[in-house]
C-alpha cells in the first residue's frame, strides 16, 4: 500500500508530513478496553481501528479546516504498489523469476532434489500456458552424485588392485581370500557405526574410506603371513603340533605389534578433528570414515581372520567344504623368490658400505625438503563441478535496466558456444538475499552439456565471447568453490592480494601497479582491481542560517526529506494471512526530476 503525497497539495491544505504520517498511524490501529461484567461473566472489549482497503485509507481524515475534514486522497494518492526493485533475473536470455530453495541442516540433498522436482511437475499444469519451470538451472545433487561416482570408483579400483598385489605376493588362492574378508567386513563395521551415530554417507566420508582402502587388509595380511609360515615350518617339523594351537600362537606374535601398529596410524588422524572453521567440517568426516574403517580392520584381523585361518588352512573341516587337513602346503611365489634374492644382494651391499648409505639417505632427506617447498598450498584441490559461475561486473553506479540489458547481452554471448545447455542470471541482489550486491553487478550460472568439452577449452571461449562487452569485468568460477573462495578470503577469487592503508586515492595507485605484476604471472587469469570508487550521486545540503530565519529544525527538515524521497514505512495492512507495508512518499513526479527536487515545498512554522 502506498501513499504517495505531493508537497504543493500539503501546501494548498497548509499541513505538515508530520500530520499525514500521524493520521495514518491512528487510522491503522486496534485497541483493547480491557472487559465488562455481562451476567456473571466476564466480556472482554476490543477495538478494531484497522484498515482493511484502500477506501478505508482513502477516506482517512487527516485534518479539519473551516469545519470540514479533509480526506487523504485529497492531499495524496492512495494505491497498490510495488516496492523498490534492486533486482532482476534471465534464463538463457529471456526473462523469468529465480527462485532459490535451501534445505535444512542435515537433509540429504539428493532425496531431497528428486522430492522438489517431483512437487514442481505437480504444480506445472495449474501455471500460464506460456510459463515454464526449469528445474535444471543448478543443483548441487548433480555435483554431489559425479563426486559420489567418482569416489565409488576409486574404492572399485583400490580393490582390484589390493586383490592383484594380494595374489601376486601370496600366489595363494586361500590366503588372499581371508585376507580379503577384512576388507567387506570392515565396510560393514563402518556402515553400521555410521547408522549408529547417525553419519551420512557423503563424499567426504567415502574418500576417507577410498584413502583407507588399502589399509583395511594390512592387519589381516600380517595375521595371515605369520600363520602361513608358522604352518609350513610346523608340517616341516619332525613332531608336528595341533594346526589350531600353531594358528594360535602365531596370531598372539604378531596381535600386539597389529594393535600398537593401527593405534598408532589412529594418533596420526586425531589432529584433524582440532581443526576450527570450515576445515574442521570439511576433513572431520574423512577422518572419522578413516579411523573407524581402520579400528575395525583391526578388529576384524582378531576375531575373524584367525578362526577363517584354522578352517582354510589348519586342516579343520568346515561344512560344505573337503578336508583340507592332507593338501600340500603351497611355496612362495616366484615374485616373492626373487624380491627376496634382491634384497638379500641390497643388504648385503649396504652393510659393507654404510657410509654410502647414509650419504645417499641424506641427500634423499635434502631432496625431498626442497621438493616440499614447491607443493601448491592450495586449502582444496580445484573442483569439476559441471557448470560455471560468470560475474559480471558494470561500472558502479549503472541503474538496474541498464545493468539488465548488459547482462542479457552477456547470456547470448554465451549461449552462442555449443557446450553450454543453458544459462541463469541474478542482475542485483534485494537486501534480504543471502549475498546483497548492487544492482550494477550480475551473476551468471552456466551449465554444460554432458558432451561438453574440457573445462580449460570451454572457459577460454566464454572469456574471449565476454571481452567484446566493454567497460565491464568479468570473473569466472564455479559456483561451490566460487562461495568457498568467498567464505575464505572474503572476495569471490582463488587468490586476493589486500592492501592497507588510510588514503584511497594511494592505495588506488597501488592496486593498479599490483595488478599490473599480477597480469605477468603464468595461469593468472580474470585479475581485476575491487572497484572502490565513487558512485553518483546528489547531495542536499541543507542552509542553517536560512533556517534559522524561518524557524525550522535541520532535522525536521532532513527528516521530512528522507520520507519524500526514501519513503517511510507508517505500519502494516493486514489482508487475512498477509501483510502488506504502508509506505509514505513523495509522488514519482516529484523525486525523478532534478528541477522537482529543487522546488520540494517544505512547511514553516
Amino acid at each position: 500500500y502506498q501513499v504517495l503525497v505531493s508537497s504543493a497539495k500539503l501546501k494548498q491544505y497548509n499541513l505538515t508530513l508530520e500530520a499525514v504520517d500521524r493520521a495514518l498511524e491512528n487510522a491503522n490501529l486496534n485497541a483493547t478496553g480491557s472487559f465488562f461484567n455481562r451476567y456473571g461473566s466476564e466480556v472482554l472489549i476490543s477495538i478494531l481501528g484497522r484498515a482493511k482497503n484502500l477506501e478505508d485509507l482513502q477516506h482517512t481524515v487527516v485534518a479539519n479546516r473551516e469545519g470540514l475534514p479533509v480526506l487523504l486522497h485529497q492531499v495524496a494518492e492512495v494505491r497498490f504498489g510495488a516496492a523498490v526493485k534492486r533486482g532482476d533475473a534471465g534464463v538463457n536470455a529471456r526473462p523469468a523469476v529465480i527462485l532459490t530453495v535451501e534445505k535444512q541442516p542435515g537433509a540429504n540433498t539428493v532425496t531431497l532434489t528428486d522430492d522438489i522436482e517431483k512437487a514442481l511437475t505437480e504444480v506445472q499444469p495449474a501455471l500460464p500456458h506460456d510459463v515454464r519451470i526449469n528445474a535444471q538451472v543448478f543443483q548441487q545433487k548433480n555435483f554431489i552424485v559425479h563426486a559420489l561416482t567418482n569416489v565409488e570408483h576409486a574404492l572399485r579400483d583400490g580393490f582390484i588392485l589390493v586383490v592383484i598385489v594380494l595374489f601376486l605376493f601370496l600366489l595363494n588362492f586361500r590366503t588372499t581370500i581371508i585376507t580379503l574378508t577384512a576388507i567387506p567386513l570392515s565396510l560393514v563395521v563402518t556402515a553400521l557405526v555410521f547408522r549408529w551415530f547417525d553419519i551420512s554417507i557423503n563424499t567426504l566420508t567415502l574418500g576417507g574410506l577410498a584413502i583407507a582402502v588399502g589399509e583395511l587388509v594390512d592387519d589381516a595380511i600380517v595375521d595371515v603371513e605369520n600363520v602361513f609360515r608358522r604352518l609350513r615350518e610346523n608340517r616341516e617339523a619332525g613332531s608336528p603340533k595341533p594346526a589350531l594351537q600353531v594358528i594360535y600362537d602365531a596370531s598372539s606374535e604378531v596381535r600386539n605389534s597389529i594393535v600398537y601398529a593401527t593405534i598408532i596410524v589412529v594418533l596420526v588422524f586425531l589432529p584433524l578433528f582440532q581443526l576450527q572453521g570450515i576445515e574442521g567440517r570439511i576433513f572431520a568426516p574423512l577422518g572419522i570414515a578413516y579411523i573407524t574403517s581402520i579400528l575395525a580392520s583391526m578388529v576384524v584381523s582378531l576375531t575373524v581372520t584367525p578362526a577363517l585361518c584354522s578352517y582354510l588352512l589348519g586342516g579343520t573341516n568346515l561344512p560344505g567344504f573337503k578336508n583340507l587337513e592332507g593338501l600340500k602346503p603351497e611355496r612362495e611365489s616366484a615374485l616373492v623368490t626373487w624380491l627376496k634374492k634382491q634384497d638379500l644382494k641390497l643388504l648385503n651391499f649396504g652393510l659393507a658400505r654404510p657410509h654410502v648409505v647414509i650419504s645417499v639417505a641424506a641427500a634423499l632427506v635434502l631432496g625431498s625438503a626442497v621438493v616440499a617447498t614447491r607443493f601448491g598450498t592450495e586449502f582444496l584441490p580445484p573442483f569439476n563441478e559441471g557448470s560455471f559461475t560468470v560475474n559480471l561486473y558494470a561500472p558502479p553506479g549503472t541503474s538496474l535496466e541498464e545493468s539488465n540489458k548488459i547482462g542479457t547481452v552477456a547470456e547470448k554471448l554465451i549461449l552462442r558456444i555449443p557446450d553450454v545447455q543453458y544459462t541463469a542470471r541474478r542482475t542485483g541482489r534485494a537486501e534480504l538475499d543471502e549475498h546483497v550486491e548492487p544492482v550494477s553487478n550480475s551473476e551468471i550460472d552456466v551449465a554444460l552439456r554432458d558432451d561438453a568439452r574440457p573445462r580449460t577449452e570451454v572457459v577460454a571461449d566464454i572469456r574471449r565471447e565476454l571481452a567484446k562487452l566493454a567497460g565491464a569485468t568479468v570473473s569466472i568460477g564455479q559456483p561451490i568453490s566460487h562461495r568457498l573462495d568467498h567464505l575464505l578470503s572474503g572476495v569471490r577469487a582463488q587468490v586476493a592480494i589486500k592492501i592497507f592503508g588510510e588514503d584511497l586515492d594511494d592505495l588506488r595507485a597501488l592496486a593498479g601497479q599490483v595488478k599490473s605484476v599480477a597480469e605477468t604471472v603464468p595461469g593468472a587469469v580474470d585479475v581485476q582491481v575491487e572497484r572502490q570508487v565513487l558512485v553518483p550521486q546528489l547531495t542536499i545540503r541543507l542552509d542553517r542560517d536560512a533556517l534559522q530565519r524561518y524557524g525550522m529544525q535541520t532535522g525536521e527538515v532532513a527528516g521530512d526529506l528522507e520520507v519524500l524521497f526514501g519513503g517511510k514505512v507508517i505500519s502494516q495492512i493486514l489482508d487475512g494471512q498477509k501483510t502488506f507495508d504502508l509506505v509514505l512518499r513523495a509522488v514519482p513526479e516529484d523525486r525523478e526530476n532534478l528541477e522537482n527536487i529543487r522546488k520540494t515545498q517544505i512547511h514553516t512554522p
